[in-house]
């Protein structure tokens, strides 16, 4: 029988936040933002591991104490250049106690809000999927393509059909040997683990999430993360 195992790639610096310290380790309701993401995945039952995948320089991770997760948490100190370059080493790291039919749920450090029954329902919705799949959202707004020529400021140059769009979220969840083919064959430009495993010519399943399970990108999601966490935990 398959097992589900976790992978948060937290080897980046979050420079689009525009401050000193990495991302993942800024201050959310009082404890580190990644925290909230690891927190979310230990309380889910059925996964059995948390596997963290650090910069080899990161020297903030052992200021904290993650005291409680001690024993589901694992840290690797792999990680690359980009976002798939971590995914791939932590995937390669963790070979041994994953076999290849097994499912890696990668959950990005800056989503701190994933509500437990999204958690679940991607569990049991893609746990006998062919392929796997991931939460995502179906787009809403109106979309606009920015002229390439930005002389005279950026202007709409169309408006984007958006029926059958849908914005893409974490955990994305992939059996262990199909996301390490995928990811081998994509190059480390690839921005999600589904775009890797769409280039194979699969098709990941699209499990509908909400809009509580931000990416925490600027400044000012972070009070919205903050606002999101306390509804959650009332």
């Amino acid at each position: 029988m398959s097992r589900f195992f976790a992978l948060i790639p937290a080897a980046g610096s979050g420079s689009r936040m525009g401050g000193a310290v990495e991302k993942q380790y800024l201050d959310l309701n009082a404890v580190p933002m990644i925290a909230h993401a690891m927190m979310v995945l230990a309380r889910a039952p059925r996964i059995e591991r948390i596997y963290v995948v650090l910069s080899p320089t990161d020297t903030r991770w052992d200021n904290f104490e993650w005291r409680g997760w001690e024993e589901r948490i694992e840290v690797l100190r792999c990680g690359g250049a980009t976002r798939a370059e971590t995914v791939l080493n932590g995937l390669g790291a963790i070979s041994k106690a994953c076999a290849p039919n097994d499912w890696v749920l990668v959950h990005d450090a800056a989503r701190p809000c994933l509500p437990d029954e999204m958690l679940a329902r991607l569990l049991d919705e893609v746990a006998d999927d062919p392929v796997g799949g991931l939460l995502a959202v179906p787009v809403a707004d109106t979309l606009k393509r920015a002229a390439a020529d930005t002389t005279a400021g950026t202007r709409a140059e169309a408006t984007v059909p958006r029926v059958g769009l849908w914005q893409a979220q974490t955990p994305q969840m992939f059996r262990h040997g199909m996301l390490v083919e995928a990811l081998r064959a994509a190059g480390s430009d690839m921005t999600d683990e589904a775009s890797a495993i769409e280039k194979m010519g699969l098709q990941p399943r699209l499990v509908e999430s909400d809009s509580r399970n931000l990416k925490v990108t600027y400044p000012q999601d972070l009070e919205l993360a903050g606002l999101i966490l306390r509804k959650l935990h009332e």
